[in-house]
């Protein structure tokens, strides 16, 4: 019996940490978006609140850092033009903005919902009923852990890539993170899963 609870402990463990990830939920590529060349540049800017600026910064980084491992000309727009707003510019200012940059494409990551989620957590391996006899019920019972709230945060984003001549959007990509250990670490996963997105799409180059 002890064994058994032992065994669904560990798998309840296991699977906890198997939710602990980011994921593409979705993805689209516009029918006539063409693959993006290597010695164009591509500028990649986070819209998150500005109060989760050291967030911005990752978002940014890893996924520059994950397309140049792709051979891509990738810069991060809170290095190219620090953390100014550009909400109170019309539109030919921002874009124009943009452009002065070099940029011939914008991957803006939006951070669409930010969630506290307090859920309770059952003792592992609970058996109110069963073929049991009086013993191994209780002695499971004193053996077990009781069971405890978990506070998880889920992080949902939007990627949208767009042609800063044509202002064309080329490709949208929707993700969720859950309960994730590190914001770095959820910038890492992040960046790795919309890079093998946009090459799935045949954005970018396998190679």
């Amino acid at each position: 019996m002890k064994k058994l609870g032992f065994l669904i402990a560990a798998l309840a463990i296991l699977t906890a940490t198997a939710c602990t990830s980011t994921k593409v939920t979705s993805s689209w590529r516009a029918n006539g978006a063409h693959q993006l060349q290597k010695d164009q540049k591509i500028l990649v800017f986070a819209m998150v609140p500005q109060k989760d600026m050291a967030l911005r910064s990752q978002m940014e980084n890893y996924t520059v850092s994950e397309l140049r491992r792709k051979g891509y000309n990738a810069s991060s727009a809170l290095q190219e033009f620090g953390p100014q707003e550009f909400g109170k510019m019309g539109e030919k200012q921002v874009v124009g903005k943009l452009r002065s940059s070099g940029a011939n494409q914008v991957l803006t990551i939006v951070m669409l919902d930010k969630a506290r989620q307090r859920q309770y957590v059952p003792s592992a391996a609970y058996y109110p009923y069963g073929p049991y006899g009086f013993w191994p019920y209780y002695s499971w019972w004193y053996g077990s852990q009781p069971g405890y709230y978990s506070v998880n945060t889920k992080y949902q984003w939007e990627g949208n890539l767009y042609d800063l001549q044509s202002g064309q959007l080329l490709y949208s990509v929707q993700s969720k993170s859950f309960d994730p250990p590190t914001t770095t670490r959820m910038a890492v996963l992040y960046a790795q899963q919309v890079v093998k997105d946009m090459t799935r799409q045949q954005l970018l180059a396998n190679n």
